[in-house]
């Protein structure tokens, strides 16, 4: 196992990214032989649901750090950005007993953010080379890779459900990453949420377009339970259907 392997979390809006993402942190830290690993959680996506489907609290964002030095620089223009940036970063990252969480916040704001937003990218770079795992919950659609914020990663994770919008939404995704020359070593796509019964029908209609579903995760009653009810999605018992079915995937992509 090496260190700074970075997993992006990608797809439509509502075809449950989060619950992916947080359920693969979950498994990734109780397999067999990752007792040691340390896990790096970035909520990329403004809604930031991730926190409560990992059952923690967060202060501050990346956003907020962001703005909060553009307003200094215009008070002062000698500040340098980038290093004021590395510092405070340091303080907002939650710290948990095996894994840190680092929350993005909102994209964009007043004025022009070109620059700092290269340097989150850049922060981001320099903080996956210290953990075993980087799990990064992005956006929805496409706009975190138009960004550019999941820039290099080994493994891409393509979340569909049973909507054709996600179909296309996919196919977008592969396209988008190589026109700005994104590296994805291994691409995944994952249907998701799917009722029993369709999962070939499912495979077909996504082979008409051109994509392999690699894995399928079966709807799961629990996961709606537990939003209701305010649980945290990683408290899911070892044996729910989601659970199950993630569990192959971290086991694939150790």
């Amino acid at each position: 196992m090496r260190k700074g392997k970075v997993i992006a979390v990608a797809g439509k809006g509502g075809t449950g990214k989060t619950a992916i993402a947080a359920l693969l942190i979950r498994e990734l830290l109780k397999s067999k032989g990752n007792e040691n690993i340390c896990v790096l959680a970035v909520d990329a996506d403004a809604d930031s649901n991730l926190p409560d489907s990992l059952g923690i609290s967060y202060d501050k964002t990346v956003g907020d750090i962001r703005e909060g030095l553009l307003e200094e620089k215009q008070q002062d223009t000698t500040l340098d950005i980038r290093t004021q940036f590395e510092c405070k970063i340091a303080e907002i990252v939650v710290e948990e007993e095996r894994y840190d969480l680092l929350v993005m916040g909102r994209p964009e704001g007043p004025g022009c953010y070109c620059p700092v937003n290269h340097i989150i990218r850049m922060i981001i770079d320099i903080l996956t080379k210290n953990y075993d795992y980087t799990i990064i919950d992005c956006e929805a659609g496409l706009e975190h890779l138009s960004r550019r914020t999941t820039r290099d990663v080994d493994v891409m994770l393509v979340v569909l459900d049973t909507t054709l919008k996600s179909i296309k939404t996919a196919l977008r995704l592969k396209k988008i990453a190589e026109e700005i020359n994104i590296e994805v070593k291994n691409l995944i796509n994952i249907a998701n949420k799917i009722p029993s019964g369709i999962e070939k029908m499912i495979r077909e209609e996504a082979k008409r377009y051109g994509l392999e579903i690699e894995e399928i995760i079966p709807f799961d009653p629990l996961i709606p339970e537990y939003d209701f009810k305010g649980i945290p999605i990683v408290d899911l018992p070892d044996d729910a259907l989601s659970v199950a079915a993630v569990r192959r995937i971290a086991e694939r992509i150790r």
